[in-house]
């Protein structure tokens, strides 16, 4: 059963301006030690970041404002297939086990300017 969908976009260059302006005070708020390592082994780290960005604020859509999170208990990672998957970490693990979340899927695409995420939450 579809527990939520959530979908985001980010401006790239918004995110790469946030970046530069605050640099490891507005990573470390924001994504997961492996997230800022995998995205800073790609040619453009800005579109990885920027696709997890939007990822993130995919998935707080989907479970809407039924809990606050913080934006690094939910890590983006590469699944067994090297699709974008959800990780939920902290106090967002301990809620999806209370709905008894079973599944996310997640969709990433990314173009130059934009990047763009879609996220279902199953129960």
């Amino acid at each position: 059963m579809i527990f939520g969908i959530g979908t985001d976009i980010v401006r790239t260059e918004r995110l790469k301006a946030a970046v530069e302006k605050w640099g490891d005070r507005f990573l470390k708020r924001v994504y997961t030690d492996g997230e800022i390592a995998y995205s800073y082994k790609k040619s453009n780290p800005f579109l990885s970041l920027a696709a997890r960005f939007a990822a993130k604020e995919a998935l707080i859509k989907a479970i809407g404002k039924r809990t606050p999170v913080a934006m690094t208990d939910i890590e983006i990672v590469n699944n067994e297939h090297g699709g974008p998957s959800i990780s939920p970490k902290g106090k967002l693990s301990i809620y999806f086990d209370q709905q008894k979340i079973q599944q996310t899927h997640v969709s990433l695409s990314h173009e130059n300017d934009y990047s763009i995420a879609f996220v279902v939450v199953e129960k």
